[in-house]
């Protein structure tokens, strides 16, 4: 609680500049009237995959794009990967995310009934 009001003070005077006292009297019913975010608690383990996720991701991004430029890629077609169960709407977003980042692929839309994403993939002819 604490903690939230002096980031909300702290952004408060960044954005204003003036640290008189009517404006610190502002910034603190600001900070305090301000609706609190629902915030889930995901596991510490989940975000340490995740992190790793999003470092591999860049590496494949890179030879993607590189096996795109010296040999382009006509194939394509759509397939349906499964979501982990249980995700928060936050590592559902990151894993779109990483699926878009590399450049063969590109999530088409989320299916959040059947726990399924449609994922456009493109690959080089004959594969």
């Amino acid at each position: 609680m604490i903690g939230h009001l002096i980031l909300r003070l702290t952004i408060w005077f960044l954005l204003t500049s003036d640290v008189s006292l009517i404006n610190i009297i502002i910034g603190v019913t600001i900070a305090i009237v301000l609706p609190r975010g629902y915030t889930s608690r995901e596991k510490l383990t989940e975000w340490i995959k995740v992190i790793g996720q999003i470092l591999v991701a860049i590496l494949v991004a890179y030879k993607e794009a590189f096996e795109i430029i010296l040999r382009p890629h006509k194939q394509e077609e759509i397939i349906m990967e499964t979501v982990k169960l249980k995700r928060s709407p936050l590592l559902v977003f990151i894993d779109i995310f990483l699926i878009t980042f590399t450049p063969k692929t590109i999530v088409v839309k989320h299916h959040e009934e059947e726990g399924s994403y449609e994922v456009h993939y493109i690959k080089p002819k004959g594969k």
